[in-house]
């Protein structure tokens, strides 16, 4: 779990806090609640939390044990279009908040090739079906060596 910043008001003001993390929310394709439905969701909670409502879902700030709690309820609205991860910095943080650096956020292009993906995601949640996977197997040493041998023959 990695660190998180927790910003003053003074922004600038930095104090690590290792039980401080933030997520972000994603709502994917064909998902059955909106943006605004999530932090509404979020802030009915009660919990003492950091809500930033984005285009791609929320992103929200706080404690690990109230973060993860109310991304365990969350879910529940909709299991197979909700979808999340870490992020490294809390909202507002200038270093990676667009209103202090301007133009996309770093980060931004790679969640929108992610964000591509999610259908794909979900349909596999909602459909799921039995796999097997094959286990490959080494290459025999002296299949091997052969194949080389016949390789280095046919050079000459």
């Amino acid at each position: 779990m990695s660190q998180n910043l927790t910003m003053s008001p003074d922004l600038g003001t930095e104090d690590w806090d290792p039980d401080v993390i933030t997520r972000m929310i994603f709502i994917g394709p064909g998902a059955h609640v909106s943006e605004q439905e999530i932090v509404t969701a979020f802030h009915m909670l009660g919990l003492p939390l950091t809500i930033k409502n984005t285009c791609y879902g929320s992103m929200i700030s706080g404690k690990s044990e109230d973060v993860y709690k109310a991304i365990e309820e969350i879910r529940k609205l909709d299991p197979n279009h909700i979808f999340t991860k870490e992020r490294g910095f809390a909202p507002g943080d200038p270093r990676r908040c667009r209103g202090h650096r301007f133009g996309p956020r770093e980060g931004f292009h790679q969640m929108e090739k992610e964000y591509r993906i999610l259908g794909f995601v979900s349909n596999a949640l909602e459909n799921p079906k039995e796999v097997e996977i094959e286990e490959k197997k080494p290459v025999d040493v002296d299949e091997f060596k052969k194949i080389m041998n016949e390789c280095l023959d046919k050079k000459e």
